[in-house]
């Protein structure tokens, strides 16, 4: 975004048209899935048509934080990386504590933001991440389809994030990753077993392949969808209308990490 010194809010970067989203992305199966409407609700379709007559290029966006948390060498990064890069790397360094993306979108003709937490799989970094699970509005548990001890942890995972925030305060979605790797028959029965605890975790599940990009776009426009809906419905709950691009952005949580990481001389518990 470019500087102004005029003290006047400047013009976002454009969106790329790939990020576009107009009508509700459907869910990956009917048998886990948050939300089976197949449109928007009549509340946002109003906002939304408001925003657009409006048109105030100068308006905030929405922003709303995502949190991925899984087992270590499950594929989130590979994951955040496909959507927000478009690359896959097989070799890779094991995220350290946490790291974040944002993705923009328009939808429905309004701006709109999802902030990608990508925290560390390892124990040692627990501590660290399990402070950047605060706030959430959507808790993406990952695990390896390949692995199936992955897919038992996934409710450890969910637990530990779930104690940062409000019950019933976010989205949930448990998403199989390496769908690529598994023959027909298998990866037919490892959703089967997915499906159950998605429902158990009253969860959206989704399998992708990161590798050949399967899946991917199509679950995180349904994540941004949902979230997007959610945060105008609640202002809409809070009788403001008008914050549709004007209400409260996250802030950023890297300008912290060094106050959440161990100081030097000073005992941490990682």
């Amino acid at each position: 975004m470019q500087d102004n010194r005029n003290g006047m809010m400047p013009f976002p970067p454009p969106i790329g048209n790939d990020r576009v989203i107009w009508e509700l992305p459907k869910c990956y199966t009917p048998a886990a899935c948050v939300q089976l409407k197949i449109d928007w609700d009549i509340q946002t379709k109003a906002a939304c048509k408001d925003r657009a007559v409006r048109n105030q290029p100068w308006d905030r966006q929405k922003m709303s934080k995502v949190v991925v948390v899984g087992d270590l060498n499950v594929g989130k990064t590979c994951l955040i990386n496909r959507f927000c890069k478009d690359v896959f790397e097989r070799d890779y360094k094991a995220t350290i504590g946490v790291d974040f993306e944002i993705e923009r979108f328009e939808i429905s003709g309004v701006p709109f933001s999802l902030q990608i937490w990508d925290t560390a799989g390892q124990e040692k970094f627990k501590c660290i991440a399990s402070a950047y699970y605060r706030g959430a509005q959507v808790i993406i548990t990952v695990f390896d389809m390949a692995d199936i001890k992955s897919l038992d942890h996934t409710r450890q995972w969910l637990e530990e994030a779930m104690s940062e925030n409000e019950p019933d305060s976010c989205f949930i979605f448990l998403v199989g990753t390496k769908s690529d790797l598994l023959p027909a028959e298998e990866k037919q029965r490892t959703e089967r077993d997915a499906v159950r605890i998605a429902t158990e975790m009253h969860a959206e599940f989704w399998a992708v392949s990161s590798k050949t990009g399967e899946n991917v776009q199509g679950f995180f426009f349904r994540v941004a969808a949902l979230a997007f809906e959610n945060c105008i419905l609640k202002d809409m709950e809070n009788g403001v209308p008008v914050g549709i691009g004007l209400g409260d952005s996250i802030k950023s949580d890297r300008a912290n990490l060094e106050e959440t990481a161990p100081q030097d001389g000073k005992r941490g518990c990682c």
